[in-house]
């Protein structure tokens, strides 16, 4: 599915058409990736599992690398004519060989019988995110009409009426299994899961404004900077899959002490060079927000689906990645509340420079938030004593 709605993505005749293929490749997006963190849950036990949970968390990291770069170079490139089209078009030649090394090397991991999909759930899940979001995206461009609100408020009784089914499903395979939680360690790496997206839909998005308005960088500049920041990334995360889950809590609340402190230091490095402030300056602290980064993601999927039992792997993976991609789109959501309320829509440098230097509080608060939901994750590692 991912692989056609990516073709359609570059064959689009016109918006209307590239829209419904993103929505598609969403799709296709939703059901794949759950799976990934599914078949690690259920393949591998003790140090080999911390290992491959570290592991999967520096590939990401060298996605996040490679990713905007190809991306942009792509796009400059403008190969044969076709502009933007080959950053669709190059996921279909990967997803091919995706599926056939696939199904070489991947065990397979199913259970004796499938459970019937929970339709009932999936459309009232979907129905409470939009509902709560989109007011949260469009509300400021609007001006925060009562519609906004009414939506709100929609989208929260929709949610307690999923809560509702959900309890009344339990025993019917329900979408979601929701005695995965009644212990805090997938309770708490859920929510710091959580607080993760949404530190990274509201940084990235903001800092990628603040690189361009605000430094007058170009976007190929700003793309560098987020490979320093995706290289720091990756060395955060080869650490963390080298420790093989030895430190427990202490390695991913080590990443984020260090991500809030280099934050810190970059928002006093923004106040005193304003706009003089330029790529080499910046790498030292940003590089270091990545190495912080870096050292949760892989740790901190492996504490949280620790305990699950085997026959909930796919029900709780889909709760945490969900939760991921949930806090990307509220972080997002919050750049309307947070950045461009200060800025007004004004391209100038200095608003933008002040608008950032704000958000940044708010990325530190929410730093800190995460560190602390981190104390519902095991102090020691399964098996050791030290």
């Amino acid at each position: 599915m991912f692989i056609t709605a990516s073709l359609l993505c570059g064959l689009a005749t016109g918006p209307g058409v590239l829209i419904g293929a993103r929505v598609l490749q969403g799709v296709g997006v939703a059901l794949m990736i759950p799976q990934v963190l599914a078949t690690l849950h259920v393949t591998f036990d003790g140090e080999n599992r911390s290992r491959a949970f570290g592991l999967y968390g520096a590939v990401l990291s060298l996605a996040n690398v490679l990713g905007p770069v190809l991306g942009g170079l792509l796009t400059e490139a403008d190969l044969f004519g076709l502009s933007w089209r080959p950053i669709f078009l190059i996921n279909v030649p990967v997803g091919v060989a995706v599926i056939l090394l696939g199904r070489r090397v991947i065990p397979e991991s199913t259970v004796e019988r499938a459970d019937r999909l929970d339709l009932t759930g999936v459309l009232l899940s979907a129905a409470a995110i939009v509902l709560v979001l989109f007011p949260l995206t469009e509300g400021h461009t609007h001006h925060w009409p009562l519609w906004c609100f009414a939506m709100l408020g929609a989208g929260f009784l929709v949610l307690g009426v999923f809560l509702s089914h959900q309890r009344r499903k339990q025993n019917r395979a329900p979408l979601v299994a929701l005695s995965v939680f009644r212990g805090r360690q997938f309770s708490g790496g859920l929510s710091a899961q959580l607080t993760l997206g949404l530190l990274c839909g509201l940084f990235f998005m903001t800092w990628s404004l603040y690189l361009q308005r605000g430094l007058g960088m170009s976007p190929f500049h700003a793309a560098l900077a987020f490979v320093l920041l995706s290289l720091g990334e990756l060395a955060g995360a080869t650490i963390a899959a080298r420790s093989a889950g030895r430190f427990a809590r202490r390695l991913p609340q080590a990443g984020a002490l260090i991500a809030l402190a280099s934050m810190a230091a970059y928002g006093v490095q923004i106040g005193s060079r304003q706009a003089d402030l330029d790529l080499l300056a910046m790498t030292g602290p940003v590089v270091l927000i990545g190495f912080g980064l870096g050292m949760v993601g892989g740790p901190l999927a492996d504490m949280a689906l620790a305990d699950v039992p085997h026959e909930d792997a796919g029900s709780a993976s889909g709760l945490f990645n969900t939760a991921m991609h949930l806090g990307i789109a509220l972080g997002t959501a919050l750049t309307a509340v947070v950045f461009f309320a200060a800025t007004g829509g004004s391209p100038d440098g200095g608003v933008n420079r002040d608008a950032f230097t704000g958000v940044l509080w708010w990325v530190g608060g929410i730093l800190a938030l995460m560190w602390g939901l981190m104390f519902c994750l095991p102090r020691r590692a399964a098996g050791r004593n030290d």
